[in-house]
């Protein structure tokens, strides 16, 4: 079976607002259920699981009962994130273990829940390359110049643009493949871990690309949820 596990269990500081910024309106509906309904809309994903902080567990389960139909609300599954990305992750796929188990055909889509804007495409893409490949990630060409600096005063290095990507979600994978890579790091490789693809990468797993798109954007700042609102404007 083919899973979307949302990772939405930050506090959103840098947005300055009264509470997370998944909750925050985007256009009078919050932005994490945006993202819900992106893969809600996918025909190939069976189940939806959101990682939420602890403390808004409740919160989001009552505004979700308010705002989704009983046909959406079936396929949705709400559970406590972690302490960190890695961490939620981990918890939905205890979740889904649980549910249901897990086979070796199953497959999870991991995303921002403060990334509304992944398309049909690009998801359908991400299930695709998993399946073929195991591992995918979603990223766009680096159009920018980036440069390299160890003490923040100085450039040390301007790396070759065209080897450079921005990296998105989804990251996607078959559950089992990505267990067992785990459980071959060393506690020094866990330990610094920031995300599932450093998991395959550490076990010397290749990670392939799926384009991704100028739209998917993650909302973090102010400034972020301007450009979003424009963006829902045009779709």
């Amino acid at each position: 079976m083919i899973y979307a596990g949302i990772v939405a269990g930050g506090t959103g500081s840098r947005m300055g607002a009264d509470r997370p910024k998944q909750f925050i309106e985007l256009k009078g509906c919050p932005i994490l259920f945006h993202t819900l309904r992106r893969f809600l809309e996918s025909p190939e994903i069976g189940t939806v699981y959101t990682a939420v902080h602890p403390e808004w567990l409740g919160y989001t389960e009552e505004l979700a009962g308010k705002t989704f139909q009983a046909d959406e609300l079936d396929r949705l599954r709400f559970i406590e994130g972690g302490a960190d990305r890695n961490a939620s992750v981990f918890n939905i796929i205890s979740a889904i273990e649980r549910d249901r188990g897990i086979s070796p055909e199953d497959i999870l889509l991991t995303h921002d829940g403060v990334r509304p804007f992944a398309d049909g495409e690009i998801i359908a893409e991400n299930i695709a390359c998993a399946r073929e490949h195991t591992v995918c990630t979603t990223a766009v060409p680096a159009t920018d110049t980036i440069l390299m600096s160890g003490d923040g005063q100085s450039v040390t290095d301007t790396p070759d643009r065209s080897k450079l990507y921005h990296a998105q979600t989804p990251q996607s994978f078959v559950i089992t493949e990505m267990l067992s890579a785990y459980s071959k790091l060393s506690d020094e490789q866990k330990s610094r871990l920031t995300d599932v693809c450093g998991i395959f990468t550490a076990a010397g797993i290749p990670v392939h690309i799926v384009r991704g798109s100028v739209s998917n954007i993650k909302i973090t700042t102010p400034f972020d949820l301007t450009i979003a609102e424009a963006i829902l404007d045009t779709q």
